[in-house]
């Protein structure tokens, strides 16, 4: 890509409720376009055991965060549940900048709707919808991840999650997940003006 068009640098967003699959989603994308590059969230919740820290998530202390957050260091941030700070550093969209590519985020929808606020119309934002509710609500079930308290939580979120569609540029029903994939590679093609 010339350097004229990367002066311009370009945000992707995909959101969705827990358990839509947009990480699923996200993460095929990074393999397929090399112009992409991850944005790094950061996060006050525990560490899972498959996750790397700088590569999944940014983990650190609640005061840690809050000191960040006093510091006007966050494009973005919530309080996706009750202590537990999710949001987007200024460093993070600098180093993906830096670097001379587009950036690729995976957040959830409130931070989807504050990134678009942030850059306009350098920001494409797509929201991943299930096929219904009940799948949604059985994914996040199988996963196995949750405890009963933290999987109420969740659900009743994602209701709440479900009604933010139209605030979004483009909605992508994650139903098979082949076609879907397929859908979002268009998506990003025509956004970076690029033929893969």
């Amino acid at each position: 890509m010339d350097s004229e068009g990367l002066s311009q640098h370009k945000h992707l967003v995909f959101t969705a409720p827990s358990g839509a699959g947009k990480t699923t989603i996200v993460r095929h994308l990074l393999k397929h376009f090399d112009e992409l590059d991850f944005s790094v969230s950061a996060t006050t919740r525990a560490k899972r055991a498959h996750e790397t820290h700088g590569k999944d998530y940014y983990f650190m202390s609640k005061e840690e965060f809050e000191t960040k957050l006093q510091n006007n260091k966050f494009v973005e941030y919530e309080e996706v549940y009750k202590g537990q700070y999710y949001g987007t550093l200024m460093s993070e969209v600098e180093r993906i900048e830096k670097k001379g590519k587009h950036i690729i985020f995976d957040i959830d929808v409130k931070g989807a709707v504050s990134i678009k606020e942030a850059f306009g119309d350098r920001v494409l934002t797509v929201f991943i919808k299930p096929p219904s509710f009940e799948i949604l609500k059985q994914r996040l079930i199988d996963r196995n991840t949750e405890s009963e308290d933290a999987l109420k939580t969740r659900i009743s979120r994602m209701k709440e999650e479900l009604g933010f569609e139209s605030k979004f540029d483009r909605v992508l029903v994650n139903d098979l997940l082949e076609v879907t994939l397929e859908e979002a590679e268009h998506i990003v093609s025509t956004f970076l003006n690029l033929e893969h």
